[in-house]
């Protein structure tokens, strides 16, 4: 054979190779997916404008949570630190992140399905025939040498169903994006009201151990006048009765303070360095101001919202995958190498050796390729529910956050009003106990209201603070950079 032939034999062999991979070009593009439309949102355009829901603060002074970066929002230097830290050392947070990659390797396995899987194949055969059996009729050993590059089992996407699984794929591993993020977004929120938590409650033990040495000092005032004889027993009683209540709160307080490092801790995912711990809530820096803007449209860039409305479009792919399963499906096997009945000879001119072949299934009845059809169709109809469900909660509670957001302010000022009061009517108290016009009864009674009314001031300023971090939360605010595919 001369070389001419030999070459125009390969020419012909390379269109053979050549051919399929034109008709997956052209044929790939068709797709049994249903065009996805975005359903409506099941919510009201406008945010709530009742008397609850009015705000002291003008909406126009305050920064949108989609403009606002975490580390713009918390401005305290130390708390940010504490969350940075959370943020690289928290467990649950580093399992929602291996299943970003996991998701995204499973995209990766559909998406190679475009792909022929190319194999390098080398064959050595040594046979013997019988000379009953040989057509020579003498005994034969024959030997060949093969060396393939071959393509096994190509389907090629006539009716867009691998294309149908790698959007369901590539839909599914956005949404555990989002997730990832939901997650990024709840362990910050999660790790500043517990930072604020234990701000809280070491401001009440504060107040608590003040509160013990005042009792402390006045139980031992009264005990000198009770031993001289100028005072009842019961005034003492009283006193020391008062004494033993704060120190009973002291040991509790003592308790929650610890259990509160706890959890903190747990959340950070280590031991929180003492500098970086806070002494008492009027100590740290507040949260900026949000405001949700007019519209109630940015609830659709929520990480929860988008995650759903990916699993619906993963839903919507799905339905494409089934339909294209009622059509044939054509595969593609090939090889092409050489061929010799001697090690020696394999490479040498003349050895060339191919095999094409083109396989087409054709589905003629299987009642379960209808039933995963309809399957597909319900799945997509729960995902929407699941869709319109996600953006109602996040409606609720961001229109919950800004229900408590004025009120919070006005309960505060009406909070410290009353203390201002009652530090008022302590003192005239004590004064009217010292000249003999009250019982220390009184003295009691103007003490245990002034406590109340502080410790209340304390827990209505952490609502305020843990207000402002939950609408952040709810408004879908920035976590931390997340990559593109």
């Amino acid at each position: 054979m001369t070389w001419e032939r030999i070459h125009q034999r390969l020419n012909d062999m390379h269109r053979l190779f050549l051919f399929p991979i034109l008709i997956v070009f052209i044929f790939t593009g068709c797709t049994l997916t249903p065009e996805y439309k975005r359903p409506d949102a099941p919510v009201p355009n406008q945010w709530p404008t009742e008397d609850a829901y009015k705000q002291k603060t003008a909406a126009a002074s305050a920064q949108s949570t989609a403009e606002l970066p975490w580390r713009d929002f918390i401005a305290d230097k130390r708390l940010q630190k504490v969350i940075e830290t959370a943020l690289t050392n928290n467990r649950d947070l580093r399992i929602a992140s291996l299943n970003v990659d996991r998701a995204q390797a499973y995209y990766g396995i559909q998406r190679a399905g475009f792909l022929p899987s190319v194999q390098g194949i080398g064959n050595w055969t040594k046979q013997h025939v019988p000379g009953d059996l040989s057509s020579t009729r003498s005994a034969l050993t024959t030997e060949r040498y093969d060396v393939n590059l071959g393509i096994s089992s190509w389907e090629i996407d006539f009716f867009g169903r691998i294309r149908s699984l790698k959007d369901q794929a590539l839909e599914s591993y956005l949404a555990t994006e989002q997730a990832h993020r939901s997650a990024q977004i709840l362990l910050i929120t999660t790790t500043v009201q517990a930072y604020m938590t234990l701000a809280a409650d070491r401001e009440t033990l504060t107040l608590v151990a003040s509160t013990l040495e005042s009792q402390k000092a006045a139980y031992n005032l009264i005990k000198k006048r009770y031993d001289v004889g100028v005072i009842s027993e019961l005034d003492l009683r009283r006193a020391q009765s008062q004494m033993e209540t704060a120190r009973g709160n002291l040991a509790r307080y003592t308790q929650v303070v610890a259990k509160d490092e706890n959890v903190l801790n747990l959340l950070v995912g280590c031991p929180v360095p003492q500098e970086l711990l806070p002494l008492a809530l009027s100590k740290i820096i507040p949260p900026k101001t949000l405001s949700p803007g007019l519209s109630s449209e940015v609830l659709l860039h929520r990480p929860d919202v988008l995650a759903a409305e990916h699993r619906l479009k993963a839903a919507n792919a799905n339905i494409g995958a089934a339909r294209a399963a009622f059509f044939p499906r054509i595969s593609l096997t090939a090889a092409f190498g050489t061929a010799s009945a001697e090690l020696s000879g394999l490479f040498k001119g003349g050895q060339k050796a191919w095999n094409f072949t083109p396989r087409i299934a054709m589905p003629i009845f299987d009642a379960r390729t209808w039933s995963s059809y309809e399957v597909t169709k319900v799945e997509k109809e729960l995902a929407v529910a699941q869709y319109e469900k996600a953006i109602q909660t996040a409606f609720r509670e961001v229109a919950d956050a800004l229900a408590s957001k004025g009120p919070i302010d006005r309960q505060i000022e009406a909070q410290q009003a009353l203390v201002d009061t009652l530090e008022e009517t302590y003192r005239l108290a004590g004064l009217r106990y010292e000249k003999g016009i009250d019982s220390y009864l009184s003295v009691l009674d103007a003490q245990r209201s002034l406590y109340g009314a502080k410790q209340g001031l304390i827990s209505l300023r952490f609502a305020h603070l843990a207000n402002r971090v939950e609408f952040y939360k709810t408004l879908g605010g920035w976590s931390v950079d997340t990559g593109t595919l």
